[in-house]
């Protein structure tokens, strides 16, 4: 089947390997996290899941799971780990945007042209309805970056020795930064 430019939809979607986002139509491939990605992800995901359990509300989400969303030019979101409030089909993509996002940047994430990219994937989430996004870099600045959808431009930078945290999307959890470094 010889597909168009622009014209792939999620059912086109549901038949990529590995991960990937719905972005102007196009299927939008991510290649493989480094080691240290992985970990950072894994560790927030944990954190994440007790969170999920002890206050049995809402649903922690690692990598690669899809969430569908209806935006002029998107249709898709795969964070690195996600919070979601709401109903899902265990079968499916999320239907909707997380409150919560994390993106763990790759090494070739920085510079100029990779800041503008991360921004305008921000923006599409909070126009999409994410309250909070994770920037978390651990490789060049080793901080997190708390991006808000409220003050989208004013991000809390929290360093290694400071605590984090996802408020108004997620009350009362919080994580040290200095263990996404363990």
């Amino acid at each position: 089947m010889i597909q168009r430019a622009g014209t792939a939809t999620i059912a086109d979607l549901y038949k990529v390997p590995g991960k990937a986002e719905l972005v102007n139509g196009e299927i939008v491939h991510m290649s493989p996290a480094s080691a240290g990605h992985g970990r950072a992800s894994i560790r927030i995901l944990q954190s994440l899941l007790e969170y999920e359990e002890r206050t049995k509300s809402g649903c922690a989400f690692g990598d690669n799971i899809g969430f569908v969303v209806d935006l002029p030019h998107r249709q898709s979101f795969s964070p690195d780990v996600a919070y979601f409030f709401g109903s899902y089909n265990d079968d499916e993509f999320v239907d909707g945007a997380p409150a919560f996002a994390v993106e763990v940047r790759s090494p070739e994430e920085s510079g100029p042209a990779a800041e503008r990219k991360l921004a305008a994937k921000r923006d599409d989430y909070f126009a999409a309805g994410t309250q909070v996004v994770w920037d978390v870099d651990m490789i060049r600045d080793k901080v997190i970056r708390v991006h808000r959808a409220a003050s989208p431009d004013q991000p809390t930078t929290y360093a290694i020795g400071d605590t984090a945290e996802a408020e108004p999307a997620l009350s009362d959890w919080t994580m040290a930064v200095a263990d996404l470094l363990r």
